[in-house]
């Protein structure tokens, strides 16, 4: 499969912008992940990308992400790339994350979505944020109040990378697309500035 028929595969099923510029994040993540881990980068990042493409036709467990996997398998998609997707289920106790891929979307998923959160209260957006400030957000329980903290602590303990080191891996993928996320500080309206 390549990335245009992934690409296809998100816009067929998920209209939500912010929920497509999750899946962009959570793919330039993973795949600087598969990069810096000498890995296939083209499939940690259909990975990233395709996790939660099911998530807003089915968003209950554990219809998300089972139906996704069934789509996925009808397409051809591997059956590496289906489990992964699979085990960022913390419900489907059937799915454990046992490989580093599987690991590496856990703990890149939801510190995604945060680190979202935390630029868009900035004028500066990505520029400039660092793990430092995002630590401060994270001990913020009404900021991002359905982000779980948790997730991010233990997706990194369980990838073997310090916090600090991962939020700031993270950030540094993320701002290579920031103008895709409408993260990038000259991308604001002028009502914005």
């Amino acid at each position: 499969m390549s990335r245009e028929d992934d690409l296809a595969l998100v816009c067929e099923f998920t209209q939500s912008e912010s929920l497509v510029k999750h899946m962009l994040a959570v793919e330039v993540a993973v795949r600087a992940y598969a990069k810096k881990f000498g890995e296939d980068e083209d499939k940690w990042a259909t990975v990233g990308l395709l996790h939660d493409f099911d998530y807003e036709r089915w968003p209950n467990a554990p219809d998300h992400p089972l139906k996704g996997a069934e789509i996925l398998k009808e397409r051809g998609y591997p059956d590496d790339v289906i489990y992964a997707i699979k085990s960022h289920a913390d419900y489907l106790t059937d799915c454990p994350r046992v490989s580093r891929l599987d690991k590496t979307l856990y703990a890149c998923d939801e510190l995604c979505g945060f680190l979202t959160a935390c630029a868009l209260v900035r004028p500066e957006r990505l520029n400039g944020l660092a793990a430092k400030s995002v630590r401060k957000k994270m001990k913020q329980i009404s900021f991002a109040a359905a982000v779980k903290r948790e997730d991010i602590i233990n997706g990194a303990k369980d990838l073997g990378v310090d916090l600090d080191e991962h939020i700031n891996f993270c950030l540094d993928a993320m701002r290579t697309i920031a103008d895709e996320l409408g993260l990038a500080a000259d991308g604001l309206s002028a009502t914005e500035q």
